[in-house]
């Protein structure tokens, strides 16, 4: 055997529970149902403080006062704006991607957006400049979403509003009003509770691609590449399928355990990590009952239910709604299109992504992984064969 070979250490399938690098940006204690985004409870971030709030923390490590926060708003309005020439290449973008996935024009846009800024691999900038790139890309992301909406829609899309919020700014962009306090409290509730959530797929996968010292673009690209997997984005708008599939409350025994019967999914419930109620399902429920109504009361009568037959036909599983369950419900409730639930999520996550790309440049260190081979033994002879004249 090869001594080289003698130094590899054989993991988990899938890298659970394997420690792959150290962060400073949060972290998820699964057994405790709890997540903190630096010293601060993420739900108590969302329930109280704004999206840009948490976006400051994640980016400068601490809270902003009320002047901090006043400029970093004024900072992300500027970088908002989508340059003319990708401008122009949108209605394109919007017609490739018609009826298809949404993320996918997201990318091209957003490396689109990198060319037309010239921007750098991290590898050659400094810190300064990378944190403009981080800002610009996680900015600019909302408006290129709504703008591809707006085009796949057949509409023309509004521009955004320096004076608005950046949560209040992608409702108006997406529904084509002015949100209300309410609904822009529960989408902030929402977004600030999705920025981050530990060394997740696309998480890792954005620390990957700026570990080579790629552009921030290129590594929200992949990050985004790996979000649209269904196994790891699109359950928003399953569970309200789920919801919708049921039907009403008389149906739920039967559907549930025919479901599950027949090795199906139950989308919205359980989680990898959580093995207690996921805390951002109880925030939103919280955010949806404060709306009421039909739809909100039979979520919550399906879920109360549901989670008594997984009981019975899982027993010792202890699945609980996840933060796909009510995500969809709210966004339902602020009006955003079902064809936008995951994309949404992926113009929060995208700041919790950048951050950790400006973690991993600073740390300067590629990541680079061995593998174990376990193929048929090498090398063995080729078989013999006459070479054309």
């Amino acid at each position: 055997m090869d001594r080289m070979n003698d130094t590899l250490i054989d993991v988990p399938r899938g890298l659970t529970n394997v420690v792959a690098a150290t962060t400073a940006l949060g972290d998820v204690r699964g057994h405790e149902g709890f997540y903190h985004y630096r010293q601060y409870s993420a739900i108590d971030l969302a329930r109280e403080r704004s999206f840009e709030d948490a976006w400051y923390l994640l980016l400068f490590g601490e809270l902003p006062s009320a002047q901090e926060l006043a400029a970093f708003r004024e900072r992300i309005a500027a970088a908002r704006r989508i340059p003319e020439s990708v401008a122009e290449l949108l209605p394109a973008i919007a017609r490739l991607t018609a009826g298809g996935d949404l993320l996918a024009g997201l990318r091209m846009a957003l490396a689109a957006v990198a060319a037309a800024d010239g921007m750098r691999p991290v590898y050659d900038e400094d810190g300064d400049e990378r944190l403009s790139d981080a800002i610009r890309i996680a900015a600019v992301t909302p408006v290129l979403l709504a703008s591809l909406h707006a085009y796949a829609e057949g509409r023309t899309p509004l521009e955004p509003r320096d004076d608005l919020g950046h949560v209040a700014g992608y409702l108006r962009l997406i529904t084509g009003r002015t949100p209300d306090a309410a609904h822009e409290h529960a989408l902030s509730a929402y977004l600030t509770a999705a920025i981050d959530h530990g060394f997740n797929a696309s998480t890792f996968t954005a620390r990957v691609i700026a570990s080579t010292g790629a552009d921030v673009a290129a590594a929200v690209d992949g990050a985004l590449g790996a979000l649209s997997g269904p196994l790891h984005g699109g359950a928003p708008s399953r569970a309200l399928d789920t919801l919708d599939a049921i039907g009403a409350p008389e149906n739920i025994d039967t559907w549930i355990t025919e479901t599950v019967h027949a090795g199906g999914r139950v989308m919205g419930f359980g989680h990898a990590v959580y093995r207690t109620e996921d805390p951002r399902s109880v925030l939103l429920k919280e955010v949806a009952q404060g709306f009421g109504g039909d739809r909100v009361d039979f979520a919550v009568r399906v879920e109360e239910r549901v989670q008594q037959l997984l009981e019975e036909l899982k027993p010792g599983r202890g699945l609980h709604t996840n933060v796909e369950f009510y995500a969809g419900v709210v966004m339902e409730l602020c009006g955003i299109p079902r064809e936008l639930f995951t994309p949404t999520f992926a113009a929060a996550r995208v700041v919790g992504w950048t951050a950790h790309i400006l973690e991993q440049a600073a740390d300067g260190k590629i990541l680079r992984p061995s593998s174990r081979y376990v193929g048929p033994p090498a090398p063995e002879p080729l078989p013999g064969r006459s070479i054309a004249a």
